[in-house]
């Protein structure tokens, strides 16, 4: 089901009678301006999606690599060392509230 030449005109001509000429512009203009917003904040979203993947992926790149002449105790056991140096984040529990009935 394809639209033909008159029905896209018949199309036009019913939007052209229910927003008018003096409405038509500026709603154009409008989506004009929403699509690209909307454009540049897609592209801004695929850059720092991009540049998260390569930060994470570097670190654990580096903490890989074994040092020049080390076996692989040697590299089991500094890996296990970085872990271990390295703090964990832990959730602080909010402690709860009492309420004396006091201002």
């Amino acid at each position: 089901m394809s639209l033909g030449p008159w029905e896209i005109a018949l199309i036009v001509l019913v939007i052209f009678l229910l927003f008018g000429a003096t409405r038509l512009p500026n709603a154009a203009r409008s989506l004009g301006r929403s699509m690209r917003i909307f454009k540049s904040e897609m592209d801004e979203m695929k850059q720092d999606g991009n540049r998260g993947q390569a930060d994470a992926a570097q670190p654990a790149q580096i903490a890989q690599q074994p040092a020049a002449g080390e076996t692989p105790e040697q590299s089991m056991h500094r890996l296990q060392a970085q872990q271990q140096a390295q703090p964990q984040a832990q959730p602080q529990a909010q402690q709860p509230r009492i309420d004396n009935g006091q201002n």
